[in-house]
């Protein structure tokens, strides 16, 4: 089960108290303060692991409580530290204060730690306040509380194409043409309920990574059909290769559609890198097909490319043109930066 969406609530660890405490040494009847520190509260953190790709593991954990800080003890004993807890999350996780909905972190690097709730410092014991003048001294610090927080995490694919089109548009049949990805594919709208990360392994042990969402249909953009739950995994694409269907009756429209929907969810969408194609060539002879690859779309540089992924037809040809152009991106810019 794919679970993109999570909330979940983080409490670090309140520090251990000072204490107070005084020598009792044998013949030293008037000792002087000797109270330990009490033990920082536990913190917590997030850390991006690519081995993960769901934030299913928090539909039945949501609560992370970090170990408080022990107490000081006497003879200038520090209380211990509280453990820190790590949690887990897939590359590509955003994480949000519920409050606010202000993004806190964009977890994009396999590897990458984040601080989330700072253990609360542990309190200083009365030895900590001694001075010439005031050489017994009654009393010692509290702990500091831990940090509370309520946190949304979502997560958004991190790959180069990103697939675009109506429910069976044939994005299920392409990815798993080109990848060794198995989405369910049959004759019925939204037959991918959740999105598919594919590898297509190209020319020289070169790859890339393309991701199939369920199709988009009008009013996407607003929660219609499936929505913006699946929306968001293509905002980090590099490429959007748009996928139309041969038979329909209307290109233009069908592109339309499409792209104001994207550009009604995010305005960013529409200025990435964009292709588009004519899925289900087998279903049309040469000539229709020679008609077809002269359409020109408005916005849009490339030529169209038309393919089958039934057949085979022009499918390598579609590759070439998508590491053509990821070859381009990678010159242009970093992709870290994305």
């Amino acid at each position: 089960m794919f679970i993109d969406y999570a909330k979940i609530i983080v409490r670090s660890g309140k520090g251990g108290d000072g204490i107070v405490a005084f020598r009792r040494e044998k013949y030293v009847p008037k000792g002087g303060p000797s109270g330990g520190n009490g033990g920082n509260g536990g913190s917590i953190y997030l850390v991006a692991d690519k081995n993960i790709s769901t934030l299913l593991d928090f539909r039945y954990k949501k609560h992370f409580f970090a170990e408080n800080g022990e107490n000081g003890g006497s003879s200038l004993k520090d209380g211990k530290t509280g453990k820190d807890i790590y949690i887990k999350v897939p590359v590509g996780t955003i994480v949000k204060s519920e409050e606010s909905e202000e993004i806190l972190f964009d977890l994009n690097k396999d590897g990458q730690t984040v601080l989330i709730a700072k253990g609360g410092r542990g309190g200083r014991g009365n030895s900590n306040f001694a001075t010439p003048t005031r050489q017994t001294p009654r009393f010692a610090e509290k702990g500091k509380p831990g940090e509370e927080k309520n946190l949304i995490l979502e997560l958004k694919l991190i790959a180069d194409v990103g697939l675009v089109g109506f429910p069976n548009a044939g994005k299920s049949t392409l990815i798993s043409r080109i990848s060794a990805a198995k989405p369910k594919i049959a004759d019925y709208p939204f037959t991918t309920l959740e999105p598919v990360l594919g590898i297509v392994n190209f020319k020289d042990f070169n790859s890339f990574t393309v991701a199939d969402i369920p199709g988009i249909i009008e009013g996407a953009h607003q929660g219609k059909g499936l929505g913006i739950q699946f929306l968001r995994h293509i905002e980090r694409t590099r490429i959007l290769l748009f996928l139309i269907d041969i038979t329909s009756e209307d290109y233009k429209k069908d592109f339309k559609t499409l792209y104001n929907e994207l550009k009604k969810y995010s305005p960013k969408l529409i200025e990435k890198k964009i292709l588009v194609s004519f899925s289900k060539a087998d279903l049309l002879d040469e000539i229709e097909l020679k008609k077809i690859s002269k359409i020109k779309f408005r916005g849009i540089e490339k030529p169209v490319i038309i393919f089958s992924s039934v057949s085979g037809y022009g499918v390598e040809n579609l590759l070439e043109t998508l590491w053509d152009e990821l070859s381009k991106l990678n010159q242009q810019s970093d992709y870290s930066c994305l």
